[in-house]
């Protein structure tokens, strides 16, 4: 059960909820068929370095330099400049997003995620909540966000988003990594925010 929980928090990663997002976003609904292959190579390219390259790059010296005590960040305050960063640098994507002339959902979920980031950064400071289950509950804000603006059924998508936040949410909770409320204000956060930036 514990590898289990380890693995599923590796796959549902906060790192990969962006690209997974951006993935969703660019194949479902007329951006599927607006947006050519070359077009949606380079926006995956730069939401991947910025929300998941760049941030994993800065770790072994955030642990060199003692910022950190170990890759895990067990203790709420040690994530606090770790997480701010990962803002910066989700904040340089929206920018270079923004720059090309992406606007619509995609930018908006970038913008979304960085706000989310930042809210985050700040609570760890005082409390431990969980980024994982911010970054699923982003996801499916996301997904719920899509089903409106395009007026797609997507609830197959939804219901299984959620499957996974409840796997997320226990296999954190398992592994001693939060508490409840934690990971259920963790979902909300990202799921609140992230809707109220796509609405």
């Amino acid at each position: 059960m514990r590898l289990a929980s380890k693995v599923i928090s590796f796959l549902f990663h906060p790192m990969l909820m962006a690209i997974i997002g951006m993935y969703l976003i660019l194949n479902i609904g007329p951006l599927s068929s607006i947006l050519g292959a070359d077009g949606k190579r380079l926006i995956y390219l730069i939401v991947f370095f910025s929300t998941a390259v760049l941030p994993v790059s800065l770790l072994p010296l955030f642990y060199q330099f003692g910022v950190i005590k170990s890759f895990q960040m067990e203790s709420s305050r040690e994530r606090v400049v770790p997480v701010m960063m990962t803002a910066f640098f989700y904040f340089l994507g929206y920018l270079l997003l923004k720059r090309l002339g992406v606007t619509g959902l995609i930018a908006g979920f970038m913008q979304a995620t960085v706000i989310a980031t930042i809210g985050a950064g700040l609570v760890s400071y005082y409390w431990k909540i969980s980024m994982h289950t911010i970054g699923i509950g982003g996801l499916a804000a996301a997904i719920y966000a899509m089903s409106i603006h395009y007026s797609v059924d997507l609830s197959w998508i939804l219901a299984l988003i959620f499957l996974v936040a409840g796997l997320v949410g226990s296999a954190r909770l398992y592994l001693g990594a939060h508490k409840p409320s934690q990971v259920y204000a963790g979902f909300l956060w990202g799921f609140l925010i992230v809707l109220g930036a796509l609405i």
